[in-house]
């Protein structure tokens, strides 16, 4: 089933896979349309108005309904992407849910609207609600503050601090409001959508309680940003959470996917639907224990975390990116602490560096 997607231009091939990978859906849904990637599970796209300037969603038949997987960022294309979505291909079936897999914008963006608009609750887990909540709630930018406070601490320079802090609470302008009560899940739960049991697997690190959902009938993982095919997730600390160890949990998490078996189609917010969870995890530690080498290398002598930038990202970023930069140096930094291969140094112009630990 592929609405709409006949009379649109063919996008370009992916790049070929790397080993172990495979690609078995390359064609992308169009704006207000569908492509059916297993029985009773859809395909849909969302525009972002950033770099990475999609999402994936996905709609899932429950009987004689619909159950919707996030949401989109809180956007006014994205609302009417989502009325003509509602008016065309899922018209005539009534949305029972909409299950959120993390607090991030682009996928509970619109979680709040889209349950007042269908009087339909919304399903997530309790931290990611609270938040989703929290941040929200924020009206006076307060976390904003706090967070360039911390970037100011280890180091970032006042040139970028400054754009920072101009965006105030970037979180509450593209998040409807949250809805004021959910149905919480959990890791373990298995949730019946059709007849069929979509088992809750949690992940960490990249969100503090992602629920990933795993149909062992159909063989399916939905995996939100926890497992994407060809990005990794961002993995930051932040100033809520200064003492956090964000890489280990996401790096830990990752075995809670190990057993699935090797044909699982793993359905990523982000690129495309692929086959090779296996390969993938593989891929994703050996991409991480690369930069932590480098990471280490770059402190033989004490460095701010953004000194480490550049170690990690090789491109030009803007003031978007350069908040996830931050908090991904610091989560590399983080890990090396832990693990007692750097050490705290709190400079006399109250910046803190990394430097090798001592013997």
């Amino acid at each position: 089933m592929n609405h709409r997607a006949a009379c649109r231009p063919k996008p370009p091939p992916p790049p070929k896979p790397p080993a172990g990978m495979d690609y078995p859906f390359p064609e992308r849904p169009q704006p207000g349309g569908l492509v059916e990637v297993g029985p009773g599970v859809f395909w849909l796209r969302m525009p972002l108005p950033f770099a990475l300037d999609h999402i994936n969603l996905w709609l899932l038949e429950d009987g004689d309904g619909w159950t919707i997987v996030d949401t989109g960022i809180c956007r006014d294309e994205v609302k009417a992407l989502w009325r003509e979505l509602l008016a065309g291909p899922m018209a005539g079936r009534p949305v029972k849910r909409v299950i959120v897999t993390h607090f991030h914008p682009d996928h509970v963006g619109l979680a709040g609207w889209l349950a007042a608009e269908l009087a339909v609750a919304v399903w997530m887990s309790q931290t990611e609600w609270l938040m989703a909540a929290l941040l929200h709630g924020d009206e006076l930018g307060e976390v904003a503050g706090r967070q360039v406070a911390f970037y100011r601490r280890h180091g970032l320079a006042e040139d970028w601090l400054e754009p920072v802090a101009a965006r105030g609470n970037a979180y509450r302008k593209r998040v409807s409001a949250p809805p004021p009560a959910y149905r919480r899940i959990v890791e373990g739960e298995v949730i019946d959508v059709g007849g069929r049991g979509w088992r809750v697997i949690v992940g960490t690190g990249h969100a503090p309680e992602h629920a990933c959902l795993y149909c062992e009938s159909l063989g399916i993982l939905i995996s939100g940003d926890q497992i994407l095919p060809k990005i990794t997730p961002n993995v930051s600390v932040f100033a809520t959470e200064p003492d956090a160890n964000p890489l280990k949990l996401y790096l830990d998490s990752l075995q809670r996917f190990r057993p699935l078996p090797a044909g699982t189609l793993v359905l990523p917010s982000h690129g495309l639907p692929f086959l090779g969870l296996s390969a993938r995890l593989d891929h994703l530690r050996v991409h991480h224990d690369a930069r932590l080498d480098e990471v280490l290398a770059a402190c033989t002598a004490p460095r701010s975390a953004a000194e480490i930038i550049p170690v990690l990202f090789r491109r030009t970023l803007d003031s978007h990116q350069i908040t996830f930069a931050m908090g991904e140096s610091l989560a590399h930094l983080a890990y090396l602490s832990a693990v007692g291969r750097l050490r705290q140094e709190h400079g006399a112009d109250g910046v803190v560096r990394f430097a090798p630990a001592e013997d």
